[in-house]
């Protein structure tokens, strides 16, 4: 909301030397975003006149077309002679009264003006468009055209309101009363001290039964609609300077008169009107809902097609404007055409509208924000309607366009005034005296909480419980802690004490809390960047995953209203979002990547049910929130990393190699080691790994088995499909499962005192067997003296081996905690090791 600060002097009277810079500071502390204040005719400087062309003359030969024009600025020039002047616009005749800038002054912009040769002749001054002043768009694209009673000579610096501050006011949702120099005002006086003259008070007429007629179909999307009638405008009649420059400087186009006098007014009071001309409306005027299919041509020439739900304007033909939004064509306010000789009767009525009907109306907020999203099509009005409209200032508005008519257009106003009220009573809220300092922590004390809120408004009666009668122009105050707001605004943010609050002590990380931690620093010290995704994903998505048709993982949650229409599904897995944030750092330049993401995944459940509504008034129960949780899909946590490139780099250390398949074994051990859970390694196969590349993750819970996820190389399809480097690598473990199946905090080991055993082993199974199948037997047989075993080495050779089997390396280290153990007891306990993997898996001692 643009808000000029002369305009805003018309109703505060603010001290003289107040700037905008000191209006802004004060409107900020009370709460109004104002984003900047416009300057406008900064570094403008006279002289800046009015003149009349005396003659043009017509110069030919050059490009484009030029004319020399001669102009009486009166005695502004110093000589009373006419101004010789170089012009190239072409929209103005002899005798039309321009705005001229004589040589010295200085245009915005820092563009000084001198005397000088151009085209041939020497040009004194310039005649001035809206643009080169810095006034906004005035709909003309040239030459500013005064009207013909304008005084030669007369300073247009001040005929024109050049020099101006213009608040830029950023208007939050629930503040529509601030969408007007009315509503500015008020909150400009509450922050000054000062009386507010407010323009809505004016005297209106009752309701009589000799206004235009008005049918309401939907009482509840139309509450209040007044209809007014004026006749015998003058067609050529066009909106004054001072009209034309207000509505420029909030940011408006004059079009006509009667437009320009509904949009004035819409800005002073914040009501939207709409003019009809009286003799293209035919019949009586309705509200109701459109029929489905309907159609309508709005006043931006789209044909649009209506929708059940739309609210529209009507008449005995159908729709004639979209209720709140914009209005028809049909009944479109026409323009001044000057009448020929010969037209006839019937043309001459349509050389401009004399007679219209002024609609000032109160509709629905959600109706018309929910039609003016539906058809794309915002507008001034919808914008004041969809924040909050002052039902109450209908009528005021609609007196105001009456009254600005007639002055203007010498119009005569009819004794008919319509008016449809469905009736509504007031708001009331109750609220204690003290409530505004239970919510502050301030003690402002019963008199300046109600005189606060008699300031915007209110009728407060009642003493230690205050009975509060909100105002009609602020619909947003509807319980006790909006009206506590308004007291704490008003009171000044800045002088609340800054407190810190107190958490009772005993209290810190969850132990879930704390292994999230753990994981995402153990990832982070392995050379991973955490890359935090949004959750939502296109259904597309599991088909470039390569999951099958049956894959549980394909079975989403989809959202009402997604930000994103491609990605309306929430995820269940993170892998797709990790991909894509590879994808895009890999097309930036960075080939060496490790990434990792912690989060939600959504799966939802079995049995869809509705959720309840949880009560407001109090806090809910225990059952009524178990019940909204059982509503609410499954969100395990799960962990992610992927990887390309080099793991290692090369350098005078060495050659440096590449991430492969067991970096992302490595990185799921990793994880399960943070949660002190037994990570089983197998072979496996699943959706976007490669078939031989990818590793089945388990752990043991209770005496059961659990796959916990998979790790590995991502399948060629996979990365084609995703845009992604060959070879990539991705590891995804539900770590919710990992922690159930853990031990809890992980502890330190203990240091023995006494010497290791090592005892080194070679197997020679067929080579399809597993090692994780070998290295369990391993384990077990070698009994509680076993400390740790590790895979070092596997050997294949056909002619050594025979053909399908493979050696198996294992070193055993064995450690007693009570004594040092003998050569006799580790062989033992290694003999034990090989003859049970003997047993499982068929091993043999390599010779």
């Amino acid at each position: 909301m643009r808000v000029p600060l002369s305009w805003l002097r018309e109703y505060v009277d603010l001290p003289e030397t107040e700037t905008g810079r000191d209006v802004q500071a004060k409107l900020i502390s009370a709460g109004l975003e104002v984003e900047t204040v416009e300057h406008l005719g900064d570094g403008l400087k006279g002289p800046l006149v009015v003149g009349r062309v005396l003659t043009i003359e017509e110069l030919d030969g050059f490009k484009k077309p030029i004319r020399f024009c001669t102009v009486d600025v009166g005695t502004a020039n110093g000589t009373g002679e006419p101004q010789e002047i170089v012009c190239g616009a072409r929209n103005f005749a002899v005798g039309d009264k321009v705005v001229v800038v004589l040589p010295g002054a200085v245009l915005p912009g820092g563009f000084a003006i001198s005397a000088r040769k151009t085209y041939g002749r020497n040009s004194h001054g310039m005649i001035c468009s809206s643009d080169e002043l810095g006034m906004g768009d005035d709909g003309t694209k040239g030459i500013i055209v005064l009207p013909p009673e304008t005084e030669v000579g007369k300073d247009a610096i001040e005929l024109l309101e050049l020099i101006d501050e213009v608040l830029d006011i950023a208007v939050t949702a629930n503040r529509g009363d601030c969408l007007s120099i009315r509503g500015v005002a008020r909150e400009t006086a509450v922050a000054y001290g000062l009386p507010l003259r407010d323009p809505a008070l004016l005297d209106v007429p009752a309701p009589n039964a000799y206004g235009y007629p008005v049918k309401v179909s939907e009482p509840l999307g139309c509450d209040r609609f007044t209809a007014r009638t004026v006749s015998g405008l003058r067609p050529e009649a066009r909106s004054p300077i001072w009209l034309r420059r207000r509505l420029q400087k909030v940011g408006m186009r004059p079009i006509s008169l009667a437009v320009d006098v509904t949009n004035y007014v819409m800005m002073e009071l914040g009501q939207p009107l709409h003019a009809y001309d009286r003799h293209l409306v035919q019949g009586t005027i309705g509200v109701r809902r459109a029929e489905e299919g309907e159609k309508l041509v709005t006043l931006d020439g789209v044909e649009r097609r209506l929708h059940a739900e739309d609210l529209v304007i009507t008449d005995e033909r159908g729709p004639i404007g979209l209720a709140g939004v914009m209005g028809g064509a049909n009944t479109e306010i026409a323009d001044h055409v000057q009448p020929e000789d010969g037209m006839d009767t019937a043309a001459q009525a349509e050389a401009g509208t004399t007679d219209v009907v002024i609609e000032a109306a109160h509709f629905d907020a959600v109706s018309i924000a929910r039609t003016a999203r539906r058809h794309k099509l915002s507008s001034e009005a919808s914008r004041r309607f969809e924040r909050g409209v002052d039902p109450e200032a209908a009528s005021a508005a609609a007196q105001r366009t009456v009254d600005l008519l007639v002055l203007l257009a010498g119009g005569t106003a009819e004794a008919g005034v319509t008016e449809v009220i469905t009736p509504s009573a007031p708001h009331t809220v109750t609220v204690a005296a003290d409530h505004p300092d239970k919510v502050a922590g301030v003690e402002y004390g019963r008199e300046t909480v109600v005189r606060r809120l008699q300031q915007i408004g209110c009728d407060v009666y009642g003493q230690d419980e205050l009975i509060v009668t909100v105002p009609s122009w602020r619909p947003d105050l509807l319980e006790r802690n909006d009206l506590a707001e308004e007291v704490i605004r008003l009171e000044g943010y800045e002088n609340l004490p800054s407190t810190l609050p107190k958490p009772p002590s005993g209290r810190g990380l969850t132990h879930r809390q704390r292994l999230h931690r753990r994981v995402g620093r153990a990832l982070a010290g392995a050379g991973y960047v955490e890359a935090p995704n949004y959750p939502f994903v296109s259904e597309q998505v599991f088909d470039q995953l390569g999951l099958d048709a049956a894959d549980p993982a394909r079975r989403v949650v989809k959202l009402v209203n997604p930000l994103n229409d491609e990605e309306p599904a929430l995820r269940t897995s993170l892998l797709p979002g990790l991909l894509g944030a590879l994808r895009r750092n890999d097309g930036r330049g960075s080939h060496d990547l490790a990434l990792f993401e912690t989060g939600l995944v959504f799966l939802p459940r079995e049995e869809s049910r509705a959720a309840g509504h949880l009560p407001v008034d109090r806090r809910p129960t225990d059952e009524e929130i178990a019940s909204l949780n059982a509503v609410l899909p499954e969100q395990p946590r799960h962990v992610a990393v992927v990887m390309t490139g080099a793991r290692e780099q090369a350098g005078w250390w060495g050659k440096g190699r590449p991430a492969d398949w067991a970096d992302a074994v490595e990185a799921a051990r990793a994880v399960a080691r943070e949660a002190g859970a037994e990570l089983l390694v197998r072979k496996g196969q699943y959706g976007p790994w490669h078939p031989g590349r990818c590793a089945e993750l388990v752990v043991v819970a209770d005496g059961t088995e659990r796959v916990v996820g998979h790790a590995g190389e991502l399948h060629p399809r996979v990365v084609k499909a995703f845009g992604l480097p060959a070879r990539t690598c991705a590891t995804e473990l539900n770590l919710d499962a990992v922690e159930e199946a853990g031990h809890g905090t992980p502890q330190a080991p203990g240091i023995s005192t006494f010497p290791v055993a090592t005892q080194d082993v070679a197997l020679v199974v067929e080579e399809t067997v597993p090692h994780a199948d070998v290295e369990a037997a391993l384990r077990e047989g070698a009994g509680e003296l076993l400390e740790s075993i590790r895979l070092f080495d596997v050997y294949e050779n056909a002619e050594q081996l025979g053909r399908g089997r493979k050696s198996l390396a294992y070193a055993l280290r064995f450690r007693a905690g009570d004594r040092t153990l003998t050569v006799d007891e580790a062989s033992a306990a290694r003999d034990a090791a090989v003859a049970l993997a003997a047993e499982r898996t068929g091993a043999e001692l390599r010779s």
